[in-house]
C-alpha cells in the first residue's frame, strides 16, 4: 500500500508492506553518539552518550542495549550533503566515496557522521541511509542562496539544521492553523546554533551559509565574521592552526574569556565575562529574528527549539524582550513553565518546540523499506 507522507517541505511516497520494521537512527557527532530505536511495535527507546573521548566504546555499550540485535535499516544523520538536494540516500559504495569527497564542507561534523556510517557498516547488513541536513534548505531563493562573490567560485549558502527545521514544519499545521503557511522564524539554539524563515513551510532564508560555521555565535564556532579579520588570522596562523580556532575556540567559548562554550554553565556562573558572552548571545539572536522579519516584510510566528531554545526560559526572554516593535512580546508565566505557546495574550504566537531529528530520520528511512 502506498500512502503519501508530508512533513512540512518533505512530501514522499512510503510503501508499506506486511513486513514489520525496526529503524536505527544514528546522529554520531565529533564529541556524542545520539541513537534512537523505532521498533515494529511502534515504540521508541533513545539513548545518549556525551563527551566522547572513544566513539568505538559508546558504540559497543549501544549494542548491548538494543532490544534487537539486528536493526532491518539505519539511518545516519548528515549535517551536510554536497550539491544533492535528496533528502535522503542509500549509502553504496558511490555515494560512500562522494561522502568522503565533501568532508572539508563540514570538517567539524562530517567526520564523527561517517565515523558512525562506518561502526554501523562493520556490525550491520542492512540498508544505511544518510539523511541531510542540507536538503531542506534546497527551496532557498537565488536572494537567499547565493553569497556576493564570483559566482565561478562555485561557493553558496547552503543551510543546516535542516532535518529538525522540517520536524519543526512539520508540527505547525496542528499548532497555528493557517498561520502555519505564513512566515514563521524558527530559531534553533544549541552548541550549534541558526535561524530559518519558513514561508509556506518550505525554507526562504537561513542564517548559516557555505558551511556550519557561519550565522550566529555558538558554542566554539564564531558565526559571521569581517572578512579582513580571517585575513589577519590567515597572517598569523597556518591552515591547521586557523580551523582548530574557527571550529574549537570562538564563539561563546572565546566571548567568555574561555570559561566555558556552555550556555548552562555561562547562565550558573556570576562572572563578568560569562554574563557579557551571554548578552552577546541574545543580542545577536534577536538581530537575526529581526533581519529575516525585515527581509519577509514582517513575520506571523516565532519558534524555540534546540537545547538552548528549549529549555532556557531566560534566554528566549532576554531574546524576546525588545522585539515588542514586530509584535514579539511574550507571557512570562508561560515562558518559565516552558508551555508549547508562550507569547502574551493578542501578540503574535510565540513556541517551543523540543528538537527531535530521530523522528525525521525514521520516516525517511520508511521511504526506503
Amino acid at each position: 500500500m502506498a500512502v503519501l507522507i508530508d512533513y512540512g517541505c518533505y512530501s514522499f511516497n512510503c510503501i508499506f508492506t506486511l513486513k514489520l520494521t525496526n529503524v536505527l537512527t544514528i546522529n554520531s557527532g565529533s564529541s556524542s553518539l545520539k541513537a534512537s530505536w523505532f521498533a515494529a511495535d511502534g515504540s521508541r527507546r533513545d539513548f545518549r552518550f556525551e563527551h566522547l573521548c572513544n566513539h568505538q566504546e559508546a558504540f559497543d555499550q549501544l549494542m548491548q542495549s538494543l532490544p534487537c540485535d539486528i536493526p532491518d535499516i539505519v539511518g545516519h544523520r548528515f549535517v551536510h550533503g554536497g550539491e544533492v538536494i535528496d533528502a535522503a540516500r542509500l549509502v553504496d559504495a558511490t555515494e560512500r566515496t562522494r561522502l568522503d569527497s565533501i568532508v572539508n564542507m563540514a570538517p567539524l561534523h562530517l567526520p564523527g557522521n561517517l565515523m558512525g556510517l562506518d561502526l554501523c557498516l562493520q556490525r550491520f547488513d542492512v540498508p544505511q541511509i544518510a539523511c541531510f541536513d542540507t536538503a531542506f534548505h534546497a527551496t532557498l531563493p537565488d536572494l537567499a542562496k547565493r553569497l556576493p562573490i564570483p559566482q565561478t567560485l562555485g561557493l553558496r549558502r547552503f543551510g543546516f539544521h535542516g532535518i529538525n527545521y522540517a520536524y519543526v514544519a512539520s508540527r505547525l499545521a496542528d499548532e497555528l492553523g493557517d498561520v502555519a503557511k505564513g512566515k514563521v522564524v524558527v530559531a534553533h539554539l544549541g552548541s550549534g546554533a541558526s535561524l530559518c524563515l519558513l514561508e509556506d513551510l518550505k525554507s526562504a532564508d537561513t542564517t548559516m551559509g557555505y558551511t556550519p560555521a557561519g550565522g550566529i555565535p555558538m558554542g566554539t564556532r564564531s558565526g559571521d565574521l569581517d572578512p579582513g579579520v580571517m585575513l589577519e588570522l590567515a597572517n598569523r596562523f597556518d591552515m591547521a592552526q586557523l580551523c582548530n580556532m574557527v571550529y574549537h575556540q570562538m564563539g561563546l567559548l572565546a566571548l567568555s574569556d574561555g570559561e566555558s562554550s556552555e550556555m548552562s554553565l555561562l547562565l550558573a556562573s556570576d562572572s563578568a565575562p560569562a554574563k557579557f558572552a551571554v548578552s552577546y548571545f541574545c543580542r545577536q539572536v534577536r538581530a537575526a529574528i529581526a533581519s529575516l522579519a525585515a527581509k519577509a516584510g514582517g513575520i506571523n510566528a516565532l519558534v524555540f527549539t534546540g537545547g538552548i531554545g528549549e529549555h532556557s526560559a531566560k534566554i528566549r526572554a532576554e531574546i524576546c524582550e525588545p522585539l515588542d516593535f514586530i509584535g514579539i512580546s511574550l507571557n512570562h508565566e508561560a515562558n518559565a513553565a516552558s508551555a508549547t505557546r508562550i507569547e502574551r495574550q493578542g501578540a503574535k504566537p510565540i513556541l517551543v518546540i523540543p528538537a527531535d531529528e530521530e523522528i525525521m530520520i525514521y520516516r525517511l528511512c520508511l521511504t526506503f523499506n
